[in-house]
This record gives C-alpha cells, structure tokens and sequence, in this order.
C-alpha cells in the first residue's frame, strides 16, 4: 500500500496539523524527519500560510466525503486498531455536513446511512469544514489519523494505553523519539496545547515525512472518490 519513492527530496520539511480545542491548530514541522518548531493558530489557513514552503502536510481530520454510506476508508482504519477502534468517528456522507442543525444533520445522516449522527460527531462541523475548504484548494494537504501512525511506529501493533493516560502519552513520546522525532521539553507556541494534541501533530508530520518521501501507507487500499474528485483515503 506505500506510494513509489518520487523525486521529493529527503530534507523537505513537512508539517503536521492536530484541531486543538480553544486554541484552533496546532501544527508541528520536521526537517529531515526530525523536529524543528511548533505553531499555533486560531485557523488552519493561518497556520498553513505560517508555515511557508513545506513540502507535505498531513491534518488529523476527515477531509474526503462521499454521498451515501460510511467512508471505507473509516471501516479499514477501524479493523486495523482493534482496541483502538473507538478513536475513529464514522464520518457523515456530504450532504450531512450542509445541514444547519443538528437534527438536520442526523436525520440526513440516518437517510444516507441507516444510521444516525452522534453530537459528538456533529461538534466537528466547523474545523471538518474549515479543513475541507483547505484541503480542496491546497494539494499538499493529506488526510491522516494519528493512531494509525502510533500502530505503524509500533510494528503494527495499536497503542496498548489510551492518548489521554500517562501512560498512553509516556509510550506515545518515546515511539515517536525511536523514530527520530524528539520532542523537546519546551516547545515554544505548542507549549500551552494540551498534550495529546501535540502528540497527535507530531505523529501527523512523521506521516507527512512518509508522504513526502513517497513510503507512506494508504487506506483503504481502492479509495472511494469525494464529490470533487480527490481521493477519500488516509495515510500514515
């Protein structure tokens, strides 16, 4: 499932992107697959333009919709976490999304997939939506999930420990540090991020390195194709 090895060069720096609550974004970049800075910002676009001239960028939000049914890359994600499965929303078909309300949104949703649309869910219309209008404008932009990135760090084995647990970060941090991506103590504007969203940026840019290096993996392994003709697909 991993991508030919292109002409992208070996240094190019990429960037990793995690939703982050009251803060908006927060991205973590790599150099030569190794950390070299964190940003801040309250929009993705913002954060993205900051970053400037960075090869891959690889966002923990769903990005691809398709018109009817769960996403099959969601399902494929799924069965690959095992105990971690509970970390993968099932996504809403499209018009879901252009709903106004909740209500609205599940009701469609029910339609579209025979079943509904939890508030959970619901609550990342925005950012799913603000990512979505950057990721169609911006080809750099690629869909990942950060437990994926975790079980690939391990040999293919999901985290044992949930993200929010000491020992779910604790293991998390030092399968990033194997992999060369050392966090440092303080992180400059990442600094007042809760931690498992800098975790989670930080396993988004050692996918992006990957992507960037043409070795990333891909699921599911046809993509489903949104609406506007990208491919509904993640990659880690």
């Amino acid at each position: 499932m991993g991508d030919e090895v292109g002409e992208v060069a070996v240094g190019a720096d990429v960037l990793g992107i995690d939703a982050c609550g009251r803060h908006g974004w927060v991205g973590i970049r790599l150099a030569d697959g190794a950390y070299a800075g964190s940003l801040v910002a309250a929009s993705l676009g913002a954060l993205i333009q900051r970053a400037g001239a960075v090869r891959a960028i690889a966002v923990d939000m769903p990005l691809g919709l398709v018109e009817r049914g769960p996403r099959a890359a969601d399902l494929a994600a799924r069965a690959l976490l095992g105990a971690r499965r509970s970390s993968v929303f099932l996504i809403a078909p499209r018009p879901a999304w252009q709903e106004t309300d909740y209500p609205a949104a599940a009701h469609r949703c029910r339609e579209l997939t025979g079943s509904g649309l939890s508030r959970q869910a619901w609550a990342l219309a925005p950012r799913l939506l603000e990512a979505r209008a950057c990721w169609l404008a911006d080809e750099r932009i690629h869909e990942t999930h950060p437990e994926l990135s975790f079980r690939a760090l391990a040999g293919g084995v999901p985290p044992a420990y949930a993200k929010k647990t000491w020992r779910g970060q604790n293991l998390r941090r030092a399968l990033l540090a194997e992999a060369g991506v050392v966090l440092s103590d303080e992180l400059g504007e990442a600094d007042r991020v809760p931690v498992d969203d800098v975790l989670d940026a930080a396993a988004a840019a050692w996918s992006a390195h990957r992507i960037a290096l043409g070795i990333a993996e891909r699921i599911p392994a046809v993509p489903e194709r949104d609406a506007e003709g990208r491919l509904v697909e993640i990659r880690y």
